[in-house]
């Protein structure tokens, strides 16, 4: 099954290429698997967010919070 992108895994593609790495070759700097990288830039729902900022870091990045307008979270459900 084909996962959704998402942000993330757009940011991270895109950040990758500009940089001139492969996937491997990113997989090996953040220190984390091939597998992990594909599944990151093909927008698995489910991933460790550890593992994301071990990659994101490589960037000078992390994850955060980010505040929603919630009024519209609530109109939308």
């Amino acid at each position: 099954m084909k996962e959704k992108l998402n942000y993330i895994s757009i940011h991270v593609k895109t950040k990758r290429k500009q940089n001139k790495l492969t996937q491997p070759e990113l997989a090996l700097k953040a220190g984390v698997g091939l597998r992990f990288v594909r599944d990151l830039e093909q927008g698995k729902n489910t991933l460790r967010m550890d593992k994301v900022n071990d990659v994101l870091r490589l960037f000078g990045e992390t994850l955060g919070v980010v505040e929603l307008d919630r009024e519209k979270l609530i109109l939308n459900e």
